[in-house]
């Protein structure tokens, strides 16, 4: 086949054998949406063994019926931890987001048929940002970000800076990209999050390969005067989508 799209990590040997088998067939492969690109939020179970997370769903889980882990031979064997696609297989284009927009995937299947390369810019959400930053807190604890910020209705270049509000806004660390609309300026695009005055989760991962999102997001906070410590649940909130390959089991 010309084109293989993968969609989603690799958890199981059914994923792995999947995987190199399209490797194979195919001259060209995209790994589509964030699971595949990065590991996604599947990828948060590496902060556990294999052991202990079917442990916390099938025995300790409040809201499930308690029962032994799944023994079925027939079911394909759970890898040691959640691999990102190009960590199993050579990946020739990643195309982010959760879930990627239909016009990167437009634009993608475009530039596959003209013969063209195609990557997203290596730009961060705070670079598509029209919200008002002045490099400071206005005070008070890193807030959860079911509170509302403050805002003007209809006015992004009149509202604050989410993460100087207390807001924790991943923006930072964060691919650009999330708004793309066909045939708009790319310049123009508001953040998604950002036009619903909510703080960016993280969903199109980092921006480069090789970045460190978790150490330049503590340097983003202390550069504005807010302490990581107070981020509510910090190990799941920042990790989200950090990368499957930088996730290991914690000590308990």
């Amino acid at each position: 086949a010309d084109l293989g799209i993968i969609t989603g990590g690799i958890r199981n040997e059914e994923n792995r054998e999947l995987a190199l088998e399209m490797r194979k067939k195919c001259k060209i492969i995209v790994a589509l949406g964030t699971c595949a690109c990065f590991g996604g939020i599947p990828a948060l179970a590496n902060l556990s063994t294999t052991e202990e997370m079917m442990e916390q769903i099938y025995s300790k889980e409040k809201g499930t019926e308690k029962s032994d882990s799944p023994s079925d031979k027939s079911l394909p064997k759970m890898l040691d931890r959640v691999y990102a696609v190009d960590e199993m297989i050579k990946v020739d284009i990643h195309l982010p987001g959760c879930p990627p927009t239909p016009t990167h995937i437009a634009e993608l299947l475009g530039a596959v048929l003209e013969g063209k390369s195609f990557a997203l810019p290596e730009r961060s959400v705070c670079d598509t940002c029209p919200t008002i930053r002045e490099k400071q807190s206005t005070g008070g604890p890193i807030k959860r970000s079911l509170q509302n910020a403050q805002f003007t209705p209809g006015r992004y270049d009149n509202m604050r800076c989410l993460n100087e509000q207390g807001l924790f806004c991943l923006g930072p660390v964060t691919k650009a990209g999330c708004n793309r609309i066909l045939g708009a300026d790319p310049s123009e695009e508001i953040p998604r999050c950002i036009k619903a005055y909510m703080p960016c989760r993280g969903c199109f991962g980092p921006i480069r390969q090789g970045s460190n999102p978790t150490a330049d997001m503590m340097g983003s906070l202390s550069y504005i005067g807010r302490d990581p410590k107070e981020i509510v649940d910090r190990v799941a909130t920042i990790n989200r989508f950090i990368g499957s390959g930088r996730l290991r089991p914690q000590d308990k």
